[in-house]
């Protein structure tokens, strides 16, 4: 007899409920879920020892979390000086979202925006 499983379809189940956070009195709208292989990259990328490659992580994660509108205004919020939005908010930011779409609290510190 062959050896098989059937996984069904894995997206059953999964929350549609609208994910959005708010910072600098701006709204921005998130997926709902997302693909369990970009949460991957997203952390091996984040762990990295190369400062750059770990900072790379933030828009890499931004952008797949983000719909293009909210995409497109976040990345222009983040680049000005007068809506400071420090690194640490970005941690808290990516946290909280990380939290929301695996259904599942963080556990330990927060994600190495650093490399270090």
């Amino acid at each position: 007899m062959a050896r098989f499983k059937d996984f069904g379809d894995p997206s059953e189940g999964v929350s549609k409920e609208k994910l959005s956070f708010k910072i600098h009195g701006e709204e921005f709208e998130c997926v709902t879920a997302l693909p369990g292989k970009t949460l991957l990259n997203f952390a091996a990328v984040s762990s990295s020892e190369d400062g750059g490659e770990s900072a790379k992580a933030i828009s890499y994660f931004f952008e797949k979390v983000l719909l293009p509108e909210s995409y497109a205004r976040f990345e222009v919020l983040t680049d000005d000086p007068n809506r400071l939005v420090t690194v640490e908010n970005l941690a808290q930011i990516i946290e909280f979202l990380i939290e929301e779409l695996t259904d599942r609290p963080t556990q330990g510190s927060e994600p190495s925006l650093t490399g270090q």
